[in-house]
């Protein structure tokens, strides 16, 4: 089953040419990557369901190690592979649940500041990345959910237009007593960010403001407004530097770009 989410490359005369056989699913704009999601998971039949990205490629016997350990496991909702870059390298995409610290942090200018101890704990470096281990949540680019714990904790959150919605996805599962579990015998290599890497402010306002709705859903409004105004003072901030930079003649072209993208974050006010 494959879901076109609007694109305009040729990909659905190309599919439609070379795979006769895939059931193909076009949508005319840009749904969202839940809400493209949901329609595959909508006609998929069988008991298991793979969640896989355009920008992934399947290394050797991957998915048949992915429905054996399932079919070995029945108290396992979802399981992932390892994730590899394009090098071979391992990428990171275990996670425990964040805090309102780690959403301070994270994927803002104050990660290379913030407290080791704090980032280390999110992304799980205090385990090895070669064993299979349960996990909080594992990131969306490719993993495997049981059919039946589909039914029971329902589709992906189509309120998320892109980010967070695999985050929101596995805690509905553990929290309905499934395990999430991180499976390194399996091996996708993911290519990483080829969707968005063109729109720079499209992918911050994205990325933040999934952020702040998953914090609003599962600490409440108190914490999720506390840190929608932190990430627009984030951007305040930065728009005050490259404009400095700017005006100091610096790569001028890079600050110009920088500072249309976070203009339009704060026009957004992340909502």
């Amino acid at each position: 089953i494959v879901v076109d989410n609007g694109s305009t490359d040729g990909s659905v005369e190309m599919v439609r040419s070379a795979f006769p056989a895939v059931h193909l699913i076009v949508n005319r704009d840009n749904r969202g990557f839940p809400a493209a999601n949901n329609q595959g998971l909508a006609v998929a039949q069988g008991r298991y369901a793979l969640i896989l990205n355009p920008d992934t490629e399947i290394v050797g016997d991957a998915l048949a190690t992915l429905v054996a350990f399932a079919d070995a496991h029945p108290d396992v909702g979802i399981v992932g592979p390892q994730l590899l870059n394009p090098d071979g390298t391992v990428q990171s995409s275990r996670r425990r649940f964040p805090t309102l610290a780690t959403a301070f942090f994270e994927s803002t200018w104050l990660q290379r500041y913030g407290p080791r101890r704090i980032l280390e704990h999110y992304y799980v470096l205090d385990r090895p990345d070669d064993r299979v281990q349960d996990v909080d949540w594992l990131y969306g680019a490719a993993f495997m959910a049981r059919r039946e714990a589909v039914a029971q904790v329902g589709l992906l959150d189509e309120g998320y237009f892109m980010y967070s919605e695999e985050l929101d996805w596995c805690r509905r599962f553990r929290d309905a007593g499934w395990r999430v579990v991180y499976l390194p015998t399996a091996q996708v290599i993911h290519y990483g960010g080829k969707s968005s890497e063109q729109v720079i402010a499209a992918r911050h306002i994205h990325f933040q403001t999934s952020k702040v709705r998953y914090f609003r859903k599962y600490h409440g409004r108190m914490a999720a407004e506390a840190l929608r105004w932190f990430l627009l003072g984030n951007y305040l901030w930065q728009l005050g530097l490259e404009g400095g930079k700017w005006l100091l003649g610096h790569k001028r072209p890079l600050r110009a770009a920088r500072i249309d993208a976070y203009r339009q974050v704060l026009r957004s006010r992340l909502k």
